[in-house]
């Protein structure tokens, strides 16, 4: 399993939210470009980039510092946050993007997110399948509009239709738990890859230490995304560095 550094840009700037909610917001004092630098050195391969004033109005919205990024790296840059037509894609992929992380369209308008995965290739799409989880019985459910929204849609509805579509990559984040600090979902992710093996699953939520690191290699995802831990220093550089060169 390899970790993915997530960097999440609000106003140009770097920054954490609190369960994904608008009004807990925490703001670094590090330039995004420069933290991405950073990871690369450490040895990531992947940067995940998240464009919160995308995802809250609906369009991309830091896009300079999107170039920025992605221009001055070797890693991959995965980009989300706000991506609703083609265009948006054709447009992060233009700057630099390696992968596009679709969110909304895929919980709402799941064939117009099948048709832009057979016209741009698996390799380039990430479905992001953001779940709430009222209760350890029920189904995950999807949520949208930047967790705002709760679907009627179940996770493994989704990945049945998007599987057979040939979907590869998904970053599956309980939304409960993202910025938390709480723990990931273990076993929410040993589910996904035990129904789904041939999906290369990213787990994102609720990192607080190596220790969860190696609870989540343990599930078979493929990558974790790690925002927060890393941000306040909860992860050494040491402890970090072997599950960045990790494939």
């Amino acid at each position: 399993m390899r970790v993915i550094p997530a960097i999440d840009i609000k106003d140009g700037r770097c920054v954490r939210l609190f369960k994904g909610k608008f009004d807990q917001v925490t703001e670094y004092a590090v330039d995004p470009a420069e933290l991405a630098g950073r990871y690369q050195e450490l040895g990531a391969g992947w940067i995940h980039c998240v464009d919160l004033d995308g995802a809250r109005h609906g369009s991309p919205g830091n896009l300079q510092q999107i170039a920025r990024i992605a221009g001055h790296l070797d890693a991959g840059i995965q980009v989300g946050g706000g991506i609703r037509d083609e265009a948006a894609i054709e447009r992060l992929l233009g700057l630099g993007a390696d992968r596009v992380v679709i969110g909304s369209v895929a919980a709402e308008k799941p064939g117009e997110a099948l048709a832009w995965l057979r016209e741009i290739g698996p390799e380039r799409i990430v479905f992001a399948l953001d779940v709430t989880i009222e209760d350890q019985d029920d189904a995950p459910m999807l949520v949208s509009r930047g967790w705002a929204e709760t679907t009627r849609t179940s996770l493994w509805e989704a990945l049945d239709r998007f599987g057979a579509g040939g979907l590869r990559h998904v970053l599956c984040t309980d939304i409960g738990r993202d910025g938390a600090m709480t723990g990931p979902a273990v076993d929410l992710y040993a589910e996904c890859v035990r129904r789904y093996p041939e999906v290369a699953f990213q787990a994102s939520g609720g990192v607080r230490h190596a220790a969860d690191l190696t609870a989540l290699a343990g599930t078979g995802a493929a990558s974790a995304i790690v925002g927060k831990a890393l941000l306040d220093g909860r992860i050494s550089d040491e402890e970090i560095k072997p599950f960045l060169r990790n494939e």
